[in-house]
């Protein structure tokens, strides 16, 4: 199954670091970063789950959950959690899933669909692909998918920065423009007539070409 932006994400029960979930339930009106990882006590995965623990109360403040998953049963995933805050100051706080009969990286796409067995026996080589960032909206749709190599860290600084611009452009007509950080100018979406635009912004727009209006971020 290949998932694309704007799709349903798959639902399931999976084991947790925190216990049994049902993701819809667990999800409720949130939203939420799923992350995924090859195997457990892999160097640079060990980098990530320590940031991503660090930075947890900036996604709480924007009522966005926090969801690891690595193909290894909970048990090994608690035995790691000791090695993420000796090294790097910061123990997960948030649930890790344990996909160890890959049911969710398949449902995800993360892994060949007919990759067969357990995680026992299978190496992080084996599952190089499981190496993906979603962000989920409350509704359940998928609005970002970043794939990443084994050997790159992930920028979680930069997957803060997409959730800032989703949930703003989700319950406003703007985009966003390159390099964008909360809190500066926006572009009106070219679906809203000028017509429609002066109603929102009756001060009006800055337009270097036609196509282009640009406007303080609502809100702000």
């Amino acid at each position: 199954m290949v998932l694309q932006i704007g799709d349903v994400a798959p639902d399931f029960e999976a084991e947790t670091t925190q216990g049994k979930i049902n993701f819809y339930d667990w999800l409720g009106d949130s939203w939420c970063i799923l992350f995924s990882h090859p195997k457990d006590f892999t160097p640079v995965c060990t980098t990530e789950l320590g940031y991503m623990a660090k930075l947890k109360p900036e996604f709480d403040r924007r009522n966005c959950k926090i969801l690891g998953l690595s193909i290894d049963p909970v048990d090994n995933h608690a035995e790691w959690a000791k090695d993420i805050e000796s090294s790097q100051g910061h123990a997960p706080n948030y649930p890790m899933v344990g996909d160890q009969d890959l049911s969710v990286a398949k449902a995800y796409g993360m892994i060949h669909p007919n990759a067969k067995g357990s995680s026992e026996g299978r190496t992080a080589m084996d599952n190089a692909t499981v190496r993906n960032v979603f962000i989920i909206g409350p509704d359940k749709k998928i609005r970002l998918i970043i794939a990443y190599p084994m050997s790159t860290g992930r920028n979680f600084d930069e997957v803060l920065r997409v959730l800032d611009s989703v949930q703003l452009t989700a319950s406003h007509k703007v985009a966003t423009p390159v390099n964008w950080q909360d809190g500066e100018d926006v572009i009106i979406l070219p679906a809203v007539s000028d017509e429609e635009a002066k109603e929102t912004y009756p001060d009006g727009w800055e337009s270097p070409v036609p196509y282009i209006r640009i406007v303080p971020q609502p809100g702000k």
